[in-house]
Order: C-alpha cells, then structure tokens, then sequence
C-alpha cells in the first residue's frame, strides 16, 4: 500500500526549510521523515503537498493508499496502531491528524481538516517537527532511532586501523574512509555513509550520522548530535547542527545548534552565536506571524533556507533565519532576519535579481554534473513571489 505523506499547518510554521519542500523531505536524524516511513513499512512513497511544489514533488495516488502526517515520525507504537487500521480509519493525536487509510476516489480529493469515518485515538507521545529549531532538538532521538533502523543485524565494515574508536556504537557502511581520527561512540552513535571520508586528525563525539559521499576535513571538531547530509563537506567546529546537503562548511568557524538547507556555502571563519550575552531566552523570525517569536530555548543558532550562502569571516547573531537564496557578505552582524533573495549585510541589502540566481544555481549544480530545469526555475520564482512582501526593496 503506497504511502503518501501530507502537510499540514507545520508547512508555514517551518519556513524557510519549507518554502523548498514537503515537510516530509525535512531530515533529521539520518533520513529523511518519508525515507523513515517507506523503511519502515517497505514501501515507496510521495508527497501531498503545495501547489507550487507539485511539480517537482507529484502525488501518486494508487487503489489503496496510507496518507501519513509528513512532520510525524515513525515509531513502533505508531507503526502498530497504522497497521491496524482499515480503509476509512483516521488515526490522531491528540487533534492532529496522524494517518489515515483511503481508496483511490477518496484519495483523489484528500484534505487533511476534512473529517472522516472511524477515528482512532493514538495515546502515546510522538516525535513530530512543527518549528525550525526542532529539528536540531529533536536530532538526538531521531539519530539513534535511525542508527538502530539501519544497523540491526548488520557488520560494520573495518576502517583503517589508525583510527581510536571508543565504545560499540560505531557503524561504517562499505567504501567509507577514516584515518588518524577519534570516534567517540560513548555519548551517541556514529555512523558513516557510503563512500564517505573522515580526513586525518578529526575528532568526533557522538552522535554523528555523515551521510554518503560527504567529508570532514583535516582538524575538524563535531560534537554531537549532528548530522552531516550526502554529498556535503565540512571543517571547522560543528555541535548539534543538521545539514541537509549538497551543502559546504569547508573551513575553520563555529556552527552550533543550527539547521542548514540544501545548496548553502558558508564562507571561511563565519561564526554563528548559539548563546546570548546575558543567558537570555532566544527569539526566532516566525513567518507564519511575521513577528520574532519566543523559542524556549538558550542555545538556538542559525536557520538557513536552502541556496543561501555567507562570505567570509561572516558573523551570525544568536537566533538568525535566512531565507532562500540569500548572499550574506560584510562586516557586522547581519540582522536576524535575512529575507529570501536578498544580497548585502550590516550596511543594507538590495534585491538579488532572479536572473543572478539562476546564474549561480546553474554553476553550482554544474560542479555536481546537474541541471537546472524548468522545473526548478518555475520553483525558485514561485518561491521568489511567495516572499516578497518580506522584502522592504522589493
């Protein structure tokens, strides 16, 4: 039965991370939200989402179908009481919609607030994604849970021999590559992707997923949890960040508790604050209210959108979102909220015209032997209109 995972109000609550993708595309731990599901449940998946991301994330509907709460992860409580539902059987939590069975005709019209047949009540607490800083939150529960999923009943391959690796919870997939580095499993498990490199002199510390085809460089400090997405590199000091890929942080400068999109660069010796002078609670730019909101927390860093990129020696404030596609350069601090498609810093920020994008996203897909399509371009626009009231040049 194909899976099918929707968004709900968590959509516009986790903007910018969203504005690019179904919320069910977010990762946290070492999957994604819908790889968890379709692992889980060995099936294939899709996506219910906006309009405007349709495009590039289609629905597949089929006779029968499991629509499942994209910000929701999966647990086995969850996965019982899934499995226990018929066709028409809606599962919640509490008032929120968590999954719910349907055929291809009702499937065709699904709408999350719509009511249905039989509901069913789902006691247990659940590991769901509705803000930003959740994900960096929440990386800890969602890291060990996926180490487990992908582990079980699985042998490391052997690294190099002038590795330390303390404790057992160490897992190398095959063509994975360390040398004359530090694993220390004690606080977390650290697993290595496909094809990933730990270059010399590294020192890790639980948790860390390094997802496949990524690197850390010479020197490189992480502390956990953190996860590293395929296809990324990184140096520097990192601690509780979650990088989804594609993305850069090759050189020296600190990265705590802070979510970086896909396509993102971060210049040589950018810093980003995770703690304020005075302890004081953080505030985060809120889309959806278009006001700062209160966060709860003391340690909470940078929320960058995807295509975003810094200059170097770029210093971050505590609590700063950046949009998508913004270019941060200059000295001072940038304030703490950079809008999407916005060029500039401390001193101003002017528009960063759509043809100057596509120009950037176009050289950086080519290092990666990808094109930018229609597809894309028509996304990026849409996005570029989504946000434009956030821009006071505009």
């Amino acid at each position: 039965m194909p899976l099918i995972l929707f968004d709900d109000n968590a959509h516009l609550t986790l903007r910018p991370l969203t504005f690019t993708r179904p919320v069910a595309d977010l990762r946290i731990g070492i999957l994604t939200i819908a790889e968890k599901w379709a692992k889980h449940l060995n099936d294939t998946f899709s996506f219910h989402t906006q309009p405007y991301l349709q495009g590039k994330f289609p629905v597949q509907v089929a006779q029968h179908n499991i629509f499942i709460n994209g910000c929701i992860c999966p647990d086995e409580h969850l996965l019982e009481a899934i499995s226990a539902l018929n066709t028409g059987d809606a599962l919640y939590h509490h008032d929120q919609l968590v999954a719910v069975k349907l055929d291809e005709s009702d499937a065709k019209s699904f709408d999350p607030m719509a009511s249905f047949g039989t509901i069913k009540k789902h006691e247990h607490p659940v590991v769901s994604v509705h803000r930003p800083e959740d994900i960096f939150r929440k990386n800890d529960i969602e890291l060990r849970r996926d180490f487990q999923l992908l582990t079980r009943s699985r042998t490391s391959a052997t690294i190099s021999s002038t590795n330390v690796i303390l404790g057992d919870d160490f897992f190398a997939e095959d063509d994975a590559v360390a040398e004359c580095s530090t694993f220390n499993t004690k606080n977390g498990p650290i697993y290595l992707g496909r094809n990933s490199e730990v270059w010399e002199g590294t020192h890790v510390r639980g948790a860390l997923a390094l997802c496949h085809d990524s690197q850390i460089k010479l020197g490189t400090k992480i502390y956990g949890a953190t996860t590293i997405g395929p296809r990324c590199r990184v140096g520097g000091e990192i601690n509780n960040a979650v990088l989804w890929g594609h993305t850069s942080k090759g050189h020296e400068g600190y990265l705590g508790n802070s979510v970086l999109g896909e396509w993102c660069n971060i210049g040589a010796d950018s810093n980003n604050s995770n703690l304020k002078n005075n302890y004081s609670e953080v505030k985060l730019w809120d889309y959806s209210t278009e006001h700062y909101r209160r966060t709860g927390l003391q340690f909470c860093g940078l929320i960058m959108g995807d295509h975003s990129k810094c200059g170097i020696n770029t210093m971050f404030n505590t609590g700063t979102v950046v949009g998508v596609s913004a270019n941060v350069y200059g000295a001072g601090y940038p304030p703490n909220f950079v809008p999407d498609f916005s060029w500039g810093g401390a001193d101003g920020f002017e528009l960063y015209r759509m043809t100057k994008v596509y120009e950037t996203v176009e050289r950086v897909y080519s290092r990666r032997e990808l094109v930018l399509d229609d597809t894309e371009k028509k996304l990026l626009q849409d996005i570029f209109d989504l946000t434009r009231s956030f821009r006071s040049f505009h």
